[in-house]
């Protein structure tokens, strides 16, 4: 498996210049920003060396403007480079560092890219996680190229993109077992400025105890997000946390309903939190609570409706996957917030994710596509009449235990409020539904033991 060698050219903030990429084996152009009708001889140093008197065969040329041009790049031209002019205050450095995007062992025959989650920032970078080397990516959209590594605390699993505050959330691990899971923030996650990771406020001076987090993506509606919830591992409560101050704010108490959280979902339509609770000893899973986002009161359990809750990008429909009973329950809720019955699905494709579709057929009503993960089939619901169907021969998913990093072991991703195309991956394919003709569109091969999808753009 090959991998990309990126060479980042990145200037400090108050140059207000921003961040170039140059791969290696291509042409690099080091800019001087020293102005003035009668520029004086401009020098440049390399790791404080003076670069324009040696004899050097990685350095090509010395444009007439003080420019620096290397005409191959290569893991040589990486260090501090300055240049600055007798009499001129103007000195900026640029920085050059090599970036592996996926390093070899020694005692590997064959490069492996391990990616556990991914995040479309703005559609101008793609964050992405490598849970084996303890770094998240960004990776440039426009250029393709990886333009930083961002360390992170060991085995970061999941990401987040908060977009009303421009952050990347990060929770890591520690270890594979868990032993010292951390949650990190990127600020200014969209921006072309050198980035760096922020640890959010522990309980207790503690982060042992975090299990997963829970941030509401916005709408076209609802455009801020002030709170998210952070889960903490076999404790029934929930914390709330302040998105701007990234601080624990409050604890929502779930022991009387013997409840330990381990999925959320939120509508606006009554500013509803819905709770899948985990199964407890016997193995029987509680049902869904409700909490009020304004009050942060528990409200009580939503029916009899178990597992895990997701809701409609416009907050209508609430879909329950209960993946032991084998039942997906979909309910509706009105503009006043009155939650309705609608109807129970029973199949036994072991959901693994669950993807929204805007129906192409009928105006403000969704679709839903349901991943399985064990078998080859995509099931598809429309919501409005409560029609099934399967979406065959995808080929089979990865193993639950190829894929530590959470319990989508198959994930389908949608392209957006507006999109057609759907993608859902196996174990050596990528597969593109068509959503309007409710088929498969197209298969990529070779796509070995890849999870980690996303969409980026108009599709």
């Amino acid at each position: 498996m090959g991998f990309l060698e990126v060479i980042q050219l990145s200037l400090p903030e108050d140059q207000k210049l921003s961040i170039t990429a140059a791969t290696v084996g291509q042409s690099a152009v080091l800019s001087c920003a020293i102005q003035g009708a009668l520029r004086p001889p401009i020098i440049w140093k390399r790791n404080n060396i003076i670069l324009n008197n040696l004899d050097l065969e990685d350095i090509n040329d010395f444009g007439d403007d003080g420019s620096l041009y290397i005409t191959k790049v290569t893991t040589t031209h990486m260090g501090n480079y300055t240049c600055y002019a007798d009499g001129y205050e103007h000195v900026y450095q640029t920085h050059i560092f090599q970036v592996n995007v996926c390093p070899k062992a020694e005692e590997e025959e064959v490069q492996k890219c391990v990616w556990a989650s991914a995040v479309n920032v703005k559609d101008k970078f793609i964050y992405v996680a490598q849970p084996t080397l303890d770094r998240v990516l960004i990776v440039d959209v426009q250029s393709q190229k990886v333009v930083q590594a961002v360390s992170t605390d060991p085995v970061p699993v999941k990401l987040h993109y908060d977009k009303s505050h421009d952050q990347v959330w990060v929770l890591s691990w520690g270890t594979m077992e868990k032993t010292s899971p951390t949650l990190q923030v990127i600020t200014l996650a969209s921006g072309n400025v050198p980035h760096h990771t922020i640890h959010t406020q522990p309980v207790g001076k503690q982060f042992d105890r975090v299990d997963d987090f829970f941030i509401p993506t916005t709408t076209l509606i609802i455009t801020h997000m002030r709170f998210g919830f952070i889960l903490h591992k076999d404790e029934a409560a929930l914390q709330k946390i302040d998105l701007e101050t990234m601080s624990y704010i409050k604890t929502i108490n779930l022991k009387d309903y013997r409840c330990i959280p381990q999925s959320l979902a939120y509508t606006h339509l009554g500013g509803y939190y819905f709770i899948g609770c985990k199964p407890d000893s016997t193995g029987e899973i509680p049902p869904q609570l409700m909490v009020d986002g304004v009050t942060d009161s528990v409200i009580g359990f939503n029916s009899d409706v178990t597992g895990t809750p997701y809701v409609s990008p416009d907050g209508h429909y609430l879909v329950s996957v209960n993946d032991v009973k084998g039942v997906v329950r979909v309910q509706y809720i009105t503009i006043r917030g009155e939650i309705q019955e609608a109807f129970d699905i029973h199949t036994n494709l072991h959901i693994s994710d669950l993807a929204f579709q805007p129906s192409f057929t009928e105006a403000h009503q969704y679709n839903i596509y349901g991943s399985s993960s064990r078998q080859t089939d995509v099931l598809f619901v429309e919501l409005s009449s409560g029609k099934v169907k399967m979406i065959k021969s995808l080929k089979e998913p990865l193993k639950a235990e190829e894929w530590p990093w959470n319990r989508k072991n198959r994930q389908i991703q949608d392209s957006g409020l507006f999109g057609q195309y759907l993608m859902t991956p196996s174990k050596d394919s990528l597969f593109i539904l068509d959503g309007r003709l409710n088929k498969l569109n197209c298969e990529i091969t070779e796509v070995e033991k890849g999870n980690t999808v996303i969409w980026v753009g108009d599709a």
